[in-house]
């Protein structure tokens, strides 16, 4: 299974488990997070939520050749099991706990925006390289990115795209902590079980009020981002990033105005 889904002790634990591939995602992978975030805030035996991958590898991102196999018109709709995924993990109403080792590549650092308490290893290693392709940042990362760095550490990662380890994440407010990788997924735990003994209504009450304020930002966010990403998609710029991705070669944007 590409993904995995264990409840125990009230708490779902999702992880990614296709570490041939590097954890990426393919469209059957986000439809099966989506149902399982569904699913839990409809079980009321379930009271937290962690995320996370393998000790090697949090996830690359998108899987490129099931990407851009099931793109096209409609491709970027709010039906596409990545919007699904995305869209419940935001309206999550109990707490998301995620444990970051290795990379996280593209929507692999997105979706951690979306997360309550985030962890990283002292491997962790975050890249939102969205320009290198042509494209532009997704799921409301142009606001969120900035809100918790600042607008100018915000446009260096979003625009130049290049990595960044688990220290400087740590003073950019993308992640809370900083732990050594052998002790990583023993404290994510540790911390959602914390989570799972106090008051319920209290965790999601205090989660929605941390939240209101930026709600309809964010989703407006969203709408204006993925109406972006969806016509860029189909640009020759992308294009030509993808074509180079495949051909294992740097990509020539010179031509471009």
């Amino acid at each position: 299974m590409s993904i995995l889904t264990t409840t125990a002790d009230g708490i779902l634990t999702i992880t990614f488990n296709r570490l041939e591939r590097k954890n990426a995602i393919t469209g059957a992978m986000y439809q099966t997070m989506a149902d399982a975030l569904r699913a839990a805030e409809q079980d009321t035996t379930i009271r937290a939520i962690l995320i996370t991958g393998q000790p090697e590898i949090f996830t690359a991102g998108n899987d490129l050749d099931d990407f851009l196999n099931n793109t096209g018109e409609g491709a970027m709709t709010p039906e596409r099991p990545v919007f699904q995924f995305m869209l419940a993990l935001e309206g999550c109403t109990k707490p998301v706990v995620a444990a970051v080792a290795g990379a996280a590549v593209g929507i692999g650092t997105t979706l951690l925006m979306h997360c309550d308490l985030v962890y990283a290893a002292d491997n962790a290693k975050f890249s939102m390289p969205f320009s290198q392709l042509g494209l532009c940042p997704e799921f409301a990362s142009s606001l969120l990115v900035a809100q918790s760095a600042g607008y100018t550490r915000a446009a260096e990662k979003l625009m130049l795209g290049e990595p960044f380890l688990a220290q400087e994440a740590l003073e950019m407010g993308i992640v809370a902590r900083v732990v050594p990788a052998a002790e990583l997924l023993a404290f994510a735990q540790a911390q959602a079980a914390k989570l799972v003994k106090l008051p319920p209504a209290s965790i999601r009450t205090t989660k929605a009020l941390m939240r209101r304020a930026r709600t309809a930002h964010v989703r407006d966010t969203i709408a204006a981002e993925n109406e972006q990403f969806s016509a860029m998609l189909g640009g020759a710029e992308a294009k030509e990033a993808f074509t180079a991705f495949f051909e294992k070669r740097k990509p020539d944007f010179s031509k471009f105005d």
